[in-house]
């Protein structure tokens, strides 16, 4: 297995390319991470954006680290992104996933990806509507998957989430967004699986399980990302913290029996910007740790 960190956490507390690079490196021992786009905005001008993708890529290079692949943070998920109710708030929308394209390029990264869009209350209660935003959508996927090509990056990694008003938000939403691109996608269309997604109860129910997932997706899946959770929240807590209760042992047997160990793994933990800036960042040094320890030989 390969073992990574999602740079969420660096947001706001290590934004420049050498400070999250050095901690990566010297204090959470790791060389692999997952890019956020919370460190630098894809809409920012051009100028601005390649000149911090270059002191990224330099940065990585001084410090031995490999980046797989750069992925939508906190700020873009607020947004309603391609699933906005207004047709030129979705254009806007598909001009920035087109900017991440190009970002995750000049980053030297494999895969872009995240989160699509969530629809509005009003907009998700009309099947009609529903099925128009869908297609649309699927469009949007298709020229992003072209400029991916264009751009040289391998896949195009869409993250399911759970909230109905998403897509997709389960297993047979993410088997029909496959088959539906079958044909249409110019690079491979992966998953990034969230364990604290895929194990909402409040969705899901209390039967929900990794297995399902992995056996309606596991040969799409191109991320694995862990965190602490209830399963009661989205609550990308670290280890200790003794509102979570997740298992990465299990989590691990789950991964080997499911075939996926070729699958990289990113911990994705991130606390409240207002928290002790000492304190969480030991929780992640501790939650990567933690998390070394409980993958055990196969990291």
């Amino acid at each position: 297995m390969e073992f990574g960190i999602n740079l969420g956490f660096a947001v706001k507390r290590l934004p420049g390319a050498s400070e999250w690079a050095s901690f990566t490196r010297e204090k959470l021992k790791l060389d692999l991470v997952q890019f956020s786009f919370d460190l630098i905005d894809p809409s920012m001008p051009p100028s601005t954006r390649s000149a911090l993708a270059a002191q990224v890529r330099q940065a990585a290079r001084d410090y031995g680290i490999r980046i797989h692949s750069a992925q939508v943070g906190l700020a873009c998920y607020t947004y309603n992104g391609l699933l906005h109710p207004d047709k030129m708030a979705r254009q806007a929308a598909l001009v920035w996933w087109l900017n991440a394209v190009e970002l995750a390029a000049e980053l030297e990264a494999e895969a872009v990806g995240g989160p699509l869009g969530g629809m509005s209350v009003r907009d998700a209660a009309d099947p009609k509507v529903v099925n128009r935003l869908y297609q649309e959508m699927l469009d949007s996927l298709a020229r992003i998957t072209e400029a991916a090509h264009r751009a040289g990056l391998r896949s195009v990694l869409v993250e399911p989430t759970p909230l109905k008003r998403e897509f997709p938000h389960s297993v047979d939403q993410a088997v029909r967004l496959q088959k539906d691109m079958q044909d249409r996608a110019t690079v491979p269309v992966e998953y990034v699986l969230d364990i604290g997604h895929a194990l909402y109860q409040p969705l899901y129910g209390q039967s929900a399980s990794l297995e399902a997932w992995f056996k309606g997706i596991g040969g799409h899946i191109g991320v694995l990302h862990l965190q602490n959770t209830d399963f009661q929240s989205d609550s990308h807590w670290g280890w200790p913290d003794l509102r979570g209760v997740y298992d990465v042992n299990r989590f691990s047997a789950q991964v080997q029996a499911a075939g996926l160990s070729r699958v990289p793994i990113f911990l994705e933990v991130f606390y409240a910007f207002e928290a002790d800036d000492k304190a969480v960042l030991e929780n992640v040094i501790s939650s990567v740790e933690h998390c070394r320890l409980s993958l055990a030989e196969r990291v």
